[in-house]
């Protein structure tokens, strides 16, 4: 009876970005999605975390941006690659399963961000001159 050696190779895998520890997985996801937009399967690849609970933490951080007046969420839709129909009314985050058009299951996933608004303070109780 042969047993594998514990020594066996294995493909490299890809180390997750390196972010300072004391921050929570929802504010290391807030700071890869500024001003860039990546999927939940490259968010989670980079945290080191399963995509399902990258997908979990999304509608938080919604919540979150929504009080705030200097960024804002941004959600690139996704689209069929078979006959290119974009899930522009889409509520959830996640990726669908299926178009509704074609009904093909080649579907691209969303892709997040957050992008700064300019112009804004972000003080409340100054009003601007003209």
């Amino acid at each position: 009876m042969v047993f594998a050696s514990p020594l066996t190779y294995h493909a490299p895998m890809l180390l997750p970005e390196r972010l300072p520890p004391e921050r929570t997985v929802r504010r290391r996801i807030i700071e890869l999605l500024a001003d860039t937009r990546l999927s939940s399967y490259q968010l989670a690849q980079r945290l080191g975390i399963p995509e399902r609970q990258v997908e979990e933490h999304l509608p938080h951080i919604v919540k979150s941006l929504a009080r705030d007046r200097t960024r804002r969420f941004v959600l690139e839709p996704a689209s069929c690659f078979e006959c290119g129909f974009v899930f522009r009314e889409r509520r959830r985050l996640t990726r669908p399963g299926r178009c509704p058009a074609c009904r093909s299951e080649g579907v691209s996933a969303p892709r997040y961000g957050i992008d700064s608004i300019k112009g804004r303070t972000g003080t409340s109780g100054q009003s601007r001159s003209k």
